[in-house]
């Protein structure tokens, strides 16, 4: 009997049996042998869980899609091409932006060859040097204003005196210069009054008034009198919307002191692309001897 209890032993323990008690109806004690769970050695069960995703962009994942801007940046037309230079014109300066011309029935004209370089924003010039004045002018040149002044001379003008505010304000004076544009307008060629560029806040109309050939001033070093006067206008003051004491040609209207409350806007809609060359013409008008 010994001998068969522990022949069963070593089964028993390999099989992994529990041996508790319980009770029967007969309310006798009897000891029942339960098996414990064999341990699975197969693979181990993976996880059911999601991993999670990287970054977008991170190890070959794909980017989400791009939301399109909010504002689209408004691309600027090309510039259109320069109007013709006639043989009438005849050049000032070696680098042919000024020009003279005499006319059939005796008029003379100066032209100055420009680009525009504003389309929208405060407006104090109509007429600057290159690199002086572009933020706040519509048009720019290449050119020594003293050229510009001399040509006029010669033109029949008379320079007065530039504005002045001191003991009180005094408008600039000098002979009257109408000033034209002419450009091309989709391959056409156009010709305008500086003008109708220009609107006028309080009436929303085109500019009315005429300039004037204040004549600027020639300041002298007096540290460097071997040096030759400098002209004021290459400031950048060619031809002005607001009254400076530097401008060649001025607007014989006060202007205020403040950017916010200037008088004159650009007329924006009838501005050529930026970098289209302009042909502005100046014509003295000269009062008839009695």
């Amino acid at each position: 009997m010994m001998k068969s209890v522990l022949y069963f032993l070593p089964l028993i323990a390999v099989v992994g049996c529990d041996v508790r008690d319980h009770t029967t109806r007969s309310g006798q004690m009897e000891k029942t042998a339960t098996s414990k769970p064999v341990r699975s050695v197969s693979a181990p069960v993976q996880s059911t869980t999601r991993p999670e995703e990287p970054p977008p962009g991170l190890f070959g994942a794909k980017e989400p899609p791009k939301r399109p801007p909010e504002f689209e940046e408004r691309k600027e037309d090309p510039p259109e091409e320069a109007p013709p230079i006639p043989d009438t014109f005849k050049a000032l300066n070696k680098g042919k932006t000024i020009f003279f011309e005499k006319q059939a029935d005796g008029t003379k004209l100066v032209h100055l060859l420009s680009e525009v370089c504003l389309r929208e924003g405060p407006l104090e010039v109509l007429l600057c040097k290159n690199n002086t004045k572009e933020h706040e002018s519509i048009l720019r040149m290449d050119a020594d204003a003293r050229e510009i002044h001399f040509a006029l001379i010669v033109a029949g003008a008379t320079p007065g005196s530039p504005v002045k505010f001191v003991p009180k304000y005094t408008a600039a004076t000098g002979t009257k210069i109408k000033v034209s544009l002419t450009y091309r307008e989709k391959g056409k060629v156009k010709t305008a009054m500086a003008g109708e560029w220009i609107k006028d806040k309080k009436t929303g109309k085109d500019m009315a008034h005429d300039w004037v050939f204040a004549g600027s001033k020639f300041f002298k070093d007096p540290e460097r009198p071997e040096a030759q006067p400098y002209y004021t206008a290459n400031n950048g003051e060619f031809i002005s919307m607001a009254n400076f004491p530097d401008s060649m040609l001025d607007l014989p209207v006060e202007s205020p002191k403040d950017v916010v409350n200037l008088i004159f806007e650009i007329h924006t809609e009838r501005i050529p692309p930026l970098r289209t060359p302009v042909i502005v013409t100046l014509q003295p008008v000269i009062e008839k001897k009695k």
